[in-house]
């Protein structure tokens, strides 16, 4: 993004971080009951506990609290396709926490937590790309379907009508760094048009 976004959008990003701490701690809370390599699990288990303070901490920012889920959201079983996807949200999740603390400079430790989680999963990534075959292969199809689902979750994502005059700008940015990710790491040879 060439500039950053003005006071007038902070309410919609904190409220839009709720909204995606939730998800995120019910996502990771699901994945823990896959079959997951070793040390993920051990991973997955104390990402779950920073979810749950970003949440408490979002909620009393905003004075309110995220609804909470009775059923766990449905998880790919299969590792390649997981890990995919647990990575594409969190590069989403990044990127958001950019937004956020340009907004929020005090919020800079929800940045770094969000770094080293996409750093963990683009680890794992490349983990299964390296073997090759048919777990590659699965990890590479996982991340088209992921990716060609990603413009409609950043619609959603920035529908916030303070967000209007920087949406197609926000969204491009957000669609071309994760795009570049996903090259970089080897999940995809060339950006997918949005």
């Amino acid at each position: 993004m060439t500039h950053p976004l003005p006071s007038s959008c902070e309410q919609a990003i904190l409220e839009q971080f709720l909204k995606a701490e939730a998800m995120a701690l019910w996502a990771v809370r699901s994945a823990q009951a896959q079959d997951v390599p070793c040390g993920v699990l051990e991973f997955l288990r104390r990402h779950e506990e920073e979810e749950a303070r970003h949440l408490k901490q979002f909620e009393l920012l905003l004075g309110t609290s995220s609804h909470g889920k009775t059923v766990l959201p449905r998880m790919p079983n299969q590792w390649r396709v997981l890990a995919v996807h647990l990575y594409g949200y969190e590069a989403l999740g990044l990127e958001f926490a950019r937004l956020l603390v340009g907004l929020r400079p005090d919020l800079t430790s929800i940045l770094e937590d969000e770094e080293v989680h996409v750093g963990f999963f683009e680890h794992e990534v490349r983990a299964i790309l390296v073997h090759g075959g048919s777990a590659a292969d699965g990890a590479r199809q996982a991340a088209q379907s992921w990716r060609r689902r990603l413009p409609r979750t950043v619609d959603r994502y920035l529908h916030d009508e303070s967000l209007a005059a920087f949406r197609d700008e926000l969204q491009q940015h957000i669609l071309d760094v994760i795009d570049a990710r996903f090259v970089a790491v080897g999940l995809s040879a060339r950006m997918p048009l949005a």
